[in-house]
Formats: structure tokens, C-alpha cells, sequence
């Protein structure tokens, strides 16, 4: 029997993120592992309600967000299994974090849903154990649960490989669709990446030089980690004019590219504290629009 006096309505928002700055093959304790470091992104947010129960099962509205209800159900058990008195319920799930792009529209669901669960029952989970939960629930999750802090994540263990102790250097990111008029990416049905023994190399050299970046606040070196990321991944899910924009971003002044290594958009990184970014931004909206990239939008990061 679930005490009343130890439930109410629980909610929770988490933000979307706009893909990588570096996603790769890691050493980590002598055996390798897939991981990523994700851009943090408010532009479309996501709210979950959890309206607790008697009853052990739980329902989730919209239907579809499968997921989402993944992640009520393995909540509910782990509280339960840390001794606290839970049941099924209701779920409701608000987002216009866009589908299929490389936006992370499912952890945003997951993660909305684990907090408000948490809420209910006045909770809190450690962020590793959200992790654990997000990829449980939806087989490979970004790491927007580490809230205030970059980590090198992987993202389909939901282990933590490596924790930078500091959020990303800020940057203000002019975002763009790299597939015009395409109906998006099944990030599930993607193979995983089959790298080269030297681009495994490549990214043990670039894991120091983003924890530097991350140190430091060094912007310019963080853009560089991006923009090599980018490059590798360029034959597992390519995008078009990669050269030609790579190009732009050097005539403007761009620090970098990054892109969703498993999605459809990109983002050109300037200097948030450099006094011409807004100048920078327009030019390199205006030329990105001459190579037939009419999908734009921007937005700063912390840091």
C-alpha cells in the first residue's frame, strides 16, 4: 500500500541538446569504449508530469512516447528498491524538441521523466544512476543528466568515462540543418561507427586537448576539438559541403564545427565574449544561405 503522505504530483523539465563536440572510440581501465561529449541546448525544453497512483501500472500521454514510460516504469522500481513506497501511475509528457534530427528529443523525454518521478516521491537520484536508467530506457542516451559539469560519456553503457569537472567554455552556436528537406535520422538503426585504428589514436590525442579546453575556458582550442570530431566522423555519416563550410567558418571567424555525429544538424562555434560575434553570426548565416543551407537557428551555451 502506498502512503499518500509520501507522494504528490511531480514535475520536471530537462533541456535538448544539439549534438557533439567530439563522439568517439575512448580508452578507459585498458578496454575501449564508445563515448561522446554533448552541447547542452535550451531551445525546446521538455516537461514531464508524474501523477502518482495506487494501481502498479502506468500510462503515459501521448501514447507513443514509449520511452518515456520506459523510464517511469525503471524509476519507480529503483525508488522502490531503495526502500520507498511506490506504485504505478499517470505520465504526461510536453516537448516540441524536434524528432529524429540529433536534438536528443528521447533523453529529453527520459530525463523529464526520471526527475519527475523523483520529484513525486521527493527524491534524488545521483546523476550516474540517472545514466544508468536513460540508456536502460532508451538502449543509448545523451549525458544532459551530468546538468552543470562536461563528461565524456558512454553513451551507450551509460558509464562515465571521464569527468571534466567544469561545464563547457560558452559559445554561441549558429545551428543549421545539414540535410535539406530530409525526414530525419533513426539514430537506433544507425551502425555504430567502425573507426580506423588511427582515428581511435586521433581521439586519445583530442580527449587532453578537450580537457584543456574545458580547464582553461579556452573557446579557440574547444573549437578545434569540435571541428576535428567533425571531420572524422564525416565518412560514417557525412555532410554535404562539409569543405565548402569548413571554408565559411574560416573566413568568418568561426571557432569551429560540430555537428549531431548521429543527426542531421551542424553548428558553427564563435567567441561568445568577442564584441563582432553578432557580426559574425549574420555574415555566416548570409553565406551558409548562398550554399543552399536555409534551415538556421542560434542560441549560447553556458559556461
Amino acid at each position: 500500500m502506498v502512503d499518500q503522505s509520501d507522494r504528490r504530483v511531480g514535475s520536471a523539465s530537462a533541456p535538448m541538446h544539439h549534438g557533439e563536440i567530439i563522439q568517439g572510440v575512448f580508452s578507459d581501465g585498458g578496454r575501449l569504449r564508445r563515448g561522446l561529449v554533448t552541447i547542452p541546448c535550451t531551445l525546446y525544453p521538455t516537461t514531464a508530469t508524474f501523477f502518482p497512483g495506487i494501481d502498479p501500472a502506468i500510462t503515459v500521454a501521448p501514447e507513443w512516447k514509449s520511452k518515456a514510460l520506459r523510464a517511469a516504469e525503471l524509476t519507480v522500481r529503483g525508488l522502490r528498491d531503495l526502500g520507498l513506497s511506490c506504485a504505478g501511475g499517470h505520465l504526461e509528457v510536453a516537448s516540441d524538441v524536434p524528432l529524429c534530427r540529433g536534438f536528443g528529443s528521447s533523453t529529453s523525454d527520459v530525463l523529464a521523466t526520471i526527475w519527475a518521478v523523483e520529484d513525486a516521491y521527493s527524491a534524488t537520484l545521483p546523476a550516474t544512476a540517472v545514466a544508468m536508467l536513460a540508456v536502460q530506457a532508451e538502449r543509448a542516451s545523451d549525458s544532459l543528466m551530468f546538468e552543470h559539469r562536461s563528461v565524456l560519456f558512454a553513451h551507450r553503457e551509460g558509464v562515465l568515462i571521464e569527468d571534466f569537472g567544469a561545464q563547457l567554455p560558452a559559445v554561441s552556436v549558429l545551428g543549421f540543418g545539414t540535410r535539406p528537406n530530409a525526414a530525419g535520422v533513426d539514430t537506433l538503426a544507425l551502425l555504430p561507427a567502425r573507426y580506423t585504428p588511427w582515428e581511435i589514436d586521433t581521439f586519445d590525442v583530442l580527449r587532453p586537448m578537450l580537457r584543456d579546453a574545458v580547464r582553461a575556458r579556452d573557446v579557440k582550442l574547444l573549437g578545434e576539438v569540435a571541428t576535428a570530431s567533425t571531420t572524422l566522423n564525416q565518412r560514417h555519416l557525412p555532410i554535404p559541403e562539409l569543405d565548402r563550410i569548413k571554408a565559411l567558418a574560416l573566413e568568418v571567424g568561426a571557432l569551429g564545427i560540430q555537428t549531431a555525429h548521429s543527426g542531421n544538424v551542424a553548428g558553427l562555434l564563435f567567441d561568445s565574449d568577442d564584441p563582432d560575434t553578432n557580426g559574425r553570426l549574420a555574415q555566416a548565416g548570409e553565406m551558409l544561405q548562398g550554399l543552399g543551407v536555409h534551415e538556421q537557428w542560434s542560441f549560447t551555451t553556458g559556461g
